[in-house]
Order: structure tokens, then C-alpha cells, then sequence
């Protein structure tokens, strides 16, 4: 919402900067990791996303501008410290006084020193992902009767989900729904997870559920995986991807590392250790990963947020985790669900649930976690039911490749069977201050029981260490994970 007047003031004040060239795709729409590749394939000097991510759109919803630099990352905070100090200082700014640009069509376009090229997007990307993934064997899958349930939220992936599922790899018509991109994502909320996926969900636990359900948030970057009757936690996913990454050419013998925030369960560190990789855990954030990707120093990196990606974008990559999914189930020909229950035969079982306390009065919110922040040291040695707590400490990183520190990432709370609590806070609400209390459960045994239950004693056990109802006033979450 409201893309198309911002598209043409930052076009208008672009060519009043003579800038040389601004590419940008059809009618303005491009996905984030979309965007990434043109930053890099085109060796552009950076790139802007105007987003709402998966937040709601519209009048009332959100609005986000993003900046990435030339190597197509979101910008590092010695970027962004810079652009918001020279924001404080700005008294004018030039913009040309024209009328609007057309962008319905491809081609190039010049006014003044500046060229605008409208470049297909979609066609692009797609042409990226196959040099990237068997779109054969893909395509032989869906011929062999596999079905996928892909919805767009009325998002920006519609386009490209139609033109790679339906059109190249040959899924029948109509196996993306609400694939037309809407300024207010149809009055949804675009974020792919079990609290706003409903429509989805009512699919995929439904008596004729497809093989396979997947969804992207509002500007492609985040996904979910279904089988039927069955998720995939966003840890699970990327854990199984690194494991069978031998069955995309892609990787074949090449995978050097593996990377997980801080929040993310632990899935990723043991298929890394088994495979003996290097493991790295850095903050929120995926800004974080891109020195690791640029120094290549790993191949699989994920949040717990319904993101991963690798050294082909800069940016977390819905489509692209997807099509992972897709390659594995038709080189291995097993279900969603076998694949999985595999795994945790294997590794274990991390049972992550993550609950959300949205709009909490920013006060209260700080004042938690600095209440939390002193209860740290004497927790370690407490049992949570009869298990240890090994250690309890807040999350400071330094970058392994830039030094570059950021303090102040969080708390874990780790137990001597590796099961976690974390709490943090998290910027990327629309209201107020966002507190993500995450919990996992690892365990060899019981591997088929409602995540909720097994994580049900971390859960009591971290309301009575943060005292979230004393200071906060509840401790019911918005949202569930």
C-alpha cells in the first residue's frame, strides 16, 4: 500500500540526484530475494524494498523501507547508524518535476541523466532457479500425480509461484491461490505461520489435503512446508535441507557450514555435527549471516522466524526453500512426513514452540528483561522438572569475519539434556514492544507428541523466573508458533 506514489517520489528524486540508472521490475513489484539477485547479478550499488514484510498492509497497516548494499544484504548497522545520522540533519532534498513514469512495460526509459529500466522480474528469478534445481525431476513429480497447495497471500511470490509451479514445472492450474499481488494483501495478514496461515491450514488437516502446502509472507523472503496433517517447524526444515543437500547439484559437495540465530532450535547443530561442518549461532537478524555467506564460511542459514537461504541471494528466500522441498521429495520419493519422522530417528527431536507477546508497553517490556538480566546468574544449577540448568546468559556476538560486536541479542537458558528457553525482544511489530519467549524440548524418545504438551514445564518455568503477568500484566500470547 501505497507503493506507487513512494516508486515514483523515489524515482523523481533519483533522477534529480542524476543517478545513472534505477532497474526496478514491472509496475514496481519485485521480491526481496528477487531483489537481491538483480543487486548482484546487475552489480548494482544497492537496492530499495519498500515493504511491509509480513506484517498486514493497507491504510491502517504497515509501511517499511529497506536498504541493501552492492553484495544485495540488508545494510550492516555501520550503514544504517550512518543513514539515520545523516536523517537527523537533512534540511531540503531535490525531486524532478515530472509527470509520473509508465512501469506497466519492460524496457528502458531516460529522463534527463538517468535511465529507468523496467526489467520482468519474475522471469529472472525463475531463469535463477534453474540453474539452481532440477526442474526435470521436479517437473516428473508433478507428472506422476504429486499436488501442492501454494498460497500467495495475495502477495508479491504470487507471479513468480504461477510461473515456476504452473507454468515450468508443469503443477496443474490452480495450485497457487491468491496468487494477484494486492496493496492490502486482500485484508490478510501475510505471514506464514499457524496463527494467520488459516486457509491453509484448513487444507492441509482437511480429508482431501494435497502431498504437499506451502505459503510466503508479503514480500517473499518467509515460508511454511505442510504434508498433510502434518507441519514442519522452520528449524526441522532447514536441518533436513542441509542433509539431503548431496541431491541438489547445486550443493553436491560443497556445503562448508551451517548457520542458525540465536532463537532458532538446534535441529541445524546436529545435522552439522554429524556432517562435521562448521556451526555458527549469531543474532536476529539476517543481516547477520551475509559476512558468513560473503567469506564463505557457510552454505545453510536459518531463522526460527519461517526463513532460510543460501550463498545464492543475500536475503532469506521462500521460493527457493520450497523448491529445496520439491527436489528432495522427488529424488528420494518419500512423503513430507517420512522424511521427518526420519530425521528425528536419527538426530532427535526439538520440540520449539515460540510464544509472542505483541504490543506490550515498551516500559514494561524493558522493564523485563532488565528484571530478567539479574535473575541470570542464580539460575544455573535449578532444576526444570528433574533436568539441570547447564547455563543461563545474555547473548553477546562478536562477527567472526568483521569483529564487529552487537551486545545485547537476547537470553538462553540452557539445560544439561539441550532443551532452551530463550527470551527476546523483537522490532519488527507494528505496535509497541514484541516479546518472543522461545522453547524447545529436545528428546530422543516420545517423537510424535503436541509440541505444547512437552514444552508445557519450560513454559511454567519461564513465567516464574521472568514474572511476565507481575510486570506486564498478562501472560497469555498473541501468537502461538
Amino acid at each position: 500500500y501505497f507503493d506507487d506514489k513512494a516508486i515514483q517520489i523515489i524515482l523523481k528524486m533519483a533522477i534529480a540526484q542524476k543517478v545513472k540508472e534505477v532497474i526496478l521490475g514491472t509496475n514496481g513489484y519485485i521480491s526481496t530475494p528477487a531483489l537481491s539477485y538483480e543487486v548482484r547479478q546487475r552489480q548494482c550499488d544497492g537496492g530499495i524494498i519498500l515493504t511491509a514484510s509480513h506484517n498486514p498492509g493497507g491504510i491502517d497497516g504497515d509501511f517499511g523501507i529497506k536498504y541493501n548494499t552492492s553484495n544485495g544484504a540488508p545494510a550492516p548497522e555501520s550503514v544504517t547508524s550512518v543513514i539515520t545520522e545523516q536523517s537527523c540533519h537533512i534540511t531540503s532534498y531535490k525531486i524532478a518535476d515530472m509527470p509520473d513514469i509508465d512501469l506497466t512495460k519492460t524496457g528502458v526509459q531516460t529522463f534527463e541523466k538517468t535511465t529507468i529500466q523496467v526489467i520482468d522480474a519474475v522471469q529472472d528469478y525463475a531463469d535463477f532457479m534453474e540453474t539452481i534445481f532440477d526442474f526435470k525431476a521436479i517437473r516428473k513429480l508433478f507428472k506422476n500425480g504429486f499436488t501442492l497447495h501454494y498460497d500467495a497471500f495475495n502477495a508479491v511470490t504470487g507471479p513468480y509461484a504461477v510461473e515456476i509451479f504452473e507454468k515450468r514445472l508443469k503443477a496443474k492450474k490452480g495450485t497457487v491461490v491468491n496468487a494477484e499481488p494486492k496493496p492490502d494483501f486482500g485484508g490478510r495478514h501475510p505471514d506464514p505461520n499457524l496463527t494467520y496461515a488459516t486457509d491453509l491450514l484448513k487444507v492441509m488437516y482437511g480429508k482431501k489435503a494435497p502431498d504437499a502446502g506451502a505459503a510466503a509472507d508479503g514480500d517473499g523472503d518467509r515460508y511454511m512446508i505442510f504434508g498433510p496433517s502434518f507441519f514442519v517447524t522452520p528449524a526441522d526444515s532447514v536441518a533436513i535441507i542441509a542433509d539431503h543437500a548431496d541431491l541438489i547439484d547445486y550443493y553436491k559437495g560443497k556445503v562448508t557450514g551451517l548457520a542458525r540465530t540465536m532463537p532458532t532450535a538446534t535441529s541445524v547443530d546436529r545435522v552439522a555435527a554429524a556432517h562435521k561442518w562448521d556451526i555458527y549461532e549469531v543474532p536476529t537478524g539476517w543481516k547477520f549471516f551475509s559476512s558468513l555467506l560473503d567469506a564463505g564460511r557457510i552454505t545453510f542459514c536459518a531463522e526460527e522466524s519461517f526463513s532460510a537461504s543460501s550463498p545464492h541471494v543475500r536475503e532469506k528466500d521462500a521460493l527457493w526453500a520450497i523448491l529445496c522441498w520439491l527436489t528432495i521429495l522427488a529424488k528420494t520419493g518419500k512423503s513430507i512426513r517420512q522424511l521427518t519422522e526420519e530425521h528425528w530417528q536419527k538426530y532427535g527431536r526439538s520440540y520449539a514452540v515460540r510464544c509472542d507477546f505483541e504490543a506490550l508497553p515498551t516500559p514494561k517490556a524493558n522493564k523485563l528483561m532488565n528484571y530478567i538480566r539479574r535473575q541470570l546468574p542464580a539460575l544455573v544449577g535449578q532444576k526444570v522438572g528433574s533436568v539441570l540448568i547447564k547455563s543461563a546468559d545474555e547473548f553477546n556476538y562478536t562477527d567472526p569475519v568483521t569483529g564487529a560486536s552487537s551486545p545485547h541479542q537476547g537470553f538462553r537458558i540452557s539445560l544439561k539434556d539441550g532443551s532452551r528457553i530463550v527470551f527476546r525482544l523483537s522490532g519488527t511489530g507494528t505496535q509497541g514492544s514484541t516479546l518472543r519467549l522461545y522453547l524447545e524440548k529436545y528428546t530422543k524418545k516420545n517423537l510424535d507428541k503436541p509440541a505444547q504438551d512437552m514444552v508445557k514445564p519450560l513454559f511454567k518455568y519461564a513465567l516464574k523466573i521472568s514474572q511476565l503477568k507481575a510486570i506486564t500484566g498478562t501472560d497469555t500470547p498473541s501468537v502461538i508458533t
